[in-house]
């Protein structure tokens, strides 16, 4: 499954980047199109292993639980442990690379599949879509606390 590929530049430490990430209750307040994520399973350390989504993001409608990996603050990786209706398969990192003491470079790789047929050109760009609108409202989040 091919990947989508961009990064954003965010001024605060990878800390605090990861801090939101794993901050799934807040969510639905910066992540366009997720109405709920609800942690399903936890870890130590307080960062969930698994994730409930309620997706509205037109036009995919959908209920899907991801599974998490955490490397740290340094990446977190996750793909789909209970599909929904509409997607099929999700895979995803967050790498963040630390540029000195106050930024860090956040680069977000996706491949989704869904249920209905759609041409790879028409599949990368929503990945695109979705990469950039995730990458924005993350540095909007951040940069506000």
């Amino acid at each position: 499954m091919a990947r989508t590929t961009s990064d954003i530049v965010i001024e605060a430490p990878a800390d605090q980047i990861m801090d939101v990430i794993a901050d799934f209750g807040s969510y639905p307040d910066w992540a366009t199109g997720v109405k709920a994520a609800n942690v399903v399973a936890g870890v130590d350390g307080g960062r969930a292993e698994q994730v409930h989504f309620v997706l509205d993001a037109a036009p995919i409608r959908d209920e899907y639980d991801l599974g998490y990996t955490w490397d740290g603050d340094s990446a977190v990786s996750w793909s789909l442990t209970e599909p929904g209706s509409m997607l099929k398969s999700m895979d995803g990192t967050y790498a963040l690379e630390p540029l000195g003491d106050t930024s860090t470079r956040v680069t977000y790789q996706l491949a989704v599949d869904v249920s209905v047929p759609l041409l790879g050109m028409l599949k990368r760009k929503a990945e695109k879509v979705i990469i950039d609108t995730a990458l924005k409202g993350l540095k909007k989040q951040v940069e506000a606390l």
